[in-house]
């Protein structure tokens, strides 16, 4: 039996994990990309748990950098960056609540090359920005322009080819009242540049308004711990996302599940305060739906719990504490 049928949203979801009707968010139904996550943005869908959306999503950038010659500080303003899908209001959800996302599958679209990465003047992990003043010059403007395809993976150089490990960049709900800049990730997802939500895995959603309200974009080909420079291999993808409801299941923060694990995320600065937040939705995550009590998790996690390093460049840093299935134990 797959491990899907056995996840928690097939467990608990309305939909218990069926498959239902099947939408479209091609770049013309889309119409508007967003650079915010709004609770004051039409939906651009309204489904049932249970929908299936294939999205055309764009690369972080729009398209816009298009050359190797191209200079991205006199293109690319960072607060209209990571163009959103949706929002897709979800029939039935309320505050409370939780939207679980399995990500069916991410593959690359558009002409080649179809890969863009970059170093750029104020941005990224080794350099000085506005929140890490430092009086040092500034490293030079590169662009890379890369092949990529969902077989061979992305050609770095003619004797070094990358996986094609694709995942969702940023993705989440609708905050409650604010309007937030998709560059940012917080309690409601965001731009958390988490490796792991990839394709055959489920993100797990705080509703903060009705209808939950989902964006989604920024899919990357491939992408190290940490999102050094600044910018993965960014590219435009065709997403096949499956939505479903979980009625009453109140969380505080992006959860994740995979064929081996579970996880909770959270983004913060300084990045041992996320790690903090992370490591404490998890230890209530296994209290209370796995029975545990709370000192022993923290212990037991304490020798087999791992951390994952989403991003480190944005303006609130994305860590993610897991454990393993088999040290979880058995879901209530």
């Amino acid at each position: 039996m797959s491990w899907f049928n056995e996840s928690i949203m097939a467990q608990k979801g309305v939909a218990k994990g069926k498959a239902g009707t099947e939408y479209s968010l091609s770049v013309e139904a889309q119409g508007e990309y967003h650079y915010l996550y709004s609770p004051h943005i039409e939906p651009v869908l309204k489904v049932d748990p249970g929908a299936v959306v294939v999205a055309e999503t764009q690369d972080a950038f729009y398209g816009k950098i298009q050359h190797e010659t191209d200079k991205p500080s006199e293109i690319i303003n960072l607060r209209q960056v990571n163009p959103q899908n949706g929002p897709i209001y979800v029939n039935g959800a309320e505050k409370g609540d939780c939207i679980a996302v399995y990500i069916k599958s991410i593959q690359p679209r558009g002409p080649q090359p179809r890969g863009t990465t970059y170093i750029t003047p104020g941005f990224g992990g080794l350099v000085p920005n506005r929140d890490t003043a430092m009086l040092s010059p500034a490293l030079p403007e590169i662009v890379r322009k890369l092949h990529v395809d969902a077989e061979r993976g992305t050609k770095w150089s003619d004797d070094l080819w990358l996986p094609y490990e694709p995942f969702i960049g940023t993705i989440g709900t609708s905050p409650e009242v604010e309007s937030i800049s998709s560059l940012v990730p917080d309690y409601y997802g965001g731009n958390m540049d988490l490796p792991d939500v990839t394709p055959e895995s489920i993100i797990y959603l705080p509703v903060n308004v009705e209808g939950g309200l989902v964006y989604f974009g920024d899919c990357h080909a491939t992408q190290g711990d940490g999102e050094l420079c600044g910018t993965a291999l960014e590219h435009e993808a065709t997403v096949t996302l499956q939505v479903d409801l979980i009625k009453g299941w109140t969380i505080n923060t992006p959860r994740l599940e995979n064929e081996k694990l579970y996880m909770s995320i959270a983004s913060t600065r300084p990045m041992e305060d996320a790690t903090r937040m992370a490591y404490l939705d998890l230890i209530k995550f296994l209290a209370a739906d796995f029975g545990r009590d709370e000192l022993e998790a923290y212990m037991l996690l304490t020798q087999v719990g791992r951390v994952r390093l989403g991003n480190m460049v944005d303006p609130k840093y994305t860590m993610g504490a897991s454990i393993e299935k088999k040290f979880a134990g058995t879901l209530r």
